[in-house]
């Protein structure tokens, strides 16, 4: 029986408020966690007009410019499914990484399904918080990506741009591993 290889794929995005369908998939960044200068980002076209004032206000992004700039939601999924072929051979299980992997999931889960039928990354994702909190057995509290950076010895470079965000995100993943 072969073994199939595991690609770890660091995920984030920005939107517009909490939950898919009632609000916007904004943006996508995305990196292999083992070289995160393979990477792949979009922003997307809202698919409504709802939003959380303080959601587009971190980001520093809005509604009306991606609505000139954003690509169709459809094509924005195709691409990113494109890019995670490219990065993974048919024998390869590519695997989501997330901080806080539970949100990110539920925006990037519904937009392959709603615009694709399927999802490249089948049906389960890998947070990180939770694998801090297991790897090093502390609270929830001590989970937060703040906390992280000093126990890890990773600069906070998170800033709310998707794609940098994946790449610290990469960069916490691999130093937790590295634990001994």
């Amino acid at each position: 029986m072969t073994i199939k290889k595991e690609i770890f794929i660091s995920v984030d995005i920005e939107a517009s408020g909490p939950v898919p369908g009632k609000y916007s998939l904004l943006s996508i960044g995305a990196c292999l966690v083992s070289d995160t200068d393979v990477s792949f980002s979009c922003e997307l076209k809202p698919t409504t007009p709802e939003f959380i004032p303080a959601a587009l206000e971190i980001t520093g992004l809005t509604l009306e410019e991606l609505e000139d700039r954003g690509l169709p939601p459809e094509e924005a999924m195709l691409a990113f499914k494109q890019w995670i072929n490219q990065v993974t051979s048919p024998d390869d299980i590519p695997i989501f990484v997330g901080l806080n992997a539970p949100f990110d999931w539920s925006f990037i889960n519904y937009y392959f399904h709603f615009y694709l039928g399927e999802n490249p990354f089948g049906f389960s994702a890998l947070d990180i918080k939770a694998l801090f909190m297991g790897r090093l057995t502390t609270s929830w509290s001590e989970s937060r990506s703040s906390h992280m950076t000093k126990v890890l010895n990773v600069p906070m470079t998170a800033n709310h741009n998707a794609l940098k965000d994946a790449i610290f995100q990469a960069n916490l993943f691999r130093a937790i591993i590295k634990l001994k």
